[in-house]
């Protein structure tokens, strides 16, 4: 059985993130998809709003589980007994910075690997962040999250409001 872990801040999670953890799961028999908790971040949503946005996101994808982890993703990969990161890869720029992660998992896991699925085209300019900066100037991200997101941030709004 091979083990594979995705990570990511998932703040939101997006059609993106979908496509390569759909990829990945009809390559390896179980994906870990694994949100970071990184305590100097502003996010979105709270860890527990993102697990549960991820799950109903991702709840029609066999073999998949979610989990939230803060530290290195080469210990939680350890300790869940991963045998490859995947990591997904929109152009050059996150070659370099994922190559770079790369060699810095290596060193704490050297039996894990990491694989890299090239983002899709149609997904290849979707970020988080860009999703982030598009929500706080009032644009819509329809066709950039998944719809249990697109409800969440709609929520949001209208709690925000009140």
């Amino acid at each position: 059985m091979t083990k594979a872990l995705f990570t990511g801040s998932f703040d939101p999670i997006t059609l993106g993130h979908i496509d390569i953890i759909r990829r990945a799961a009809a390559v390896f028999d179980e994906v870990i998809v694994c949100a970071m908790i990184n305590i100097n971040k502003n996010y979105l949503f709270s860890r527990d709003e993102r697990l549960a946005l991820m799950r109903e996101s991702l709840a029609d994808v066999p073999g998949v589980r979610v989990d939230a982890y803060e530290g290195f993703a080469a210990e939680y990969a350890r300790a869940q007994n991963v045998d490859v990161m995947v990591k997904g890869v929109r152009g050059f720029i996150d070659y370099e910075y994922e190559a770079n992660i790369a060699f810095y998992n290596k060193r704490i896991a050297p039996d894990i690997e990491t694989i890299c699925f090239f983002a899709d085209g149609a997904h290849a300019h979707i970020s988080s962040s860009g999703v982030r900066e598009l929500l706080a100037f009032g644009g819509s991200v329809e066709g950039l999250v998944p719809d249990p997101v697109l409800k969440a941030i709609s929520h949001k709004a209208r709690r925000d409001q009140s």
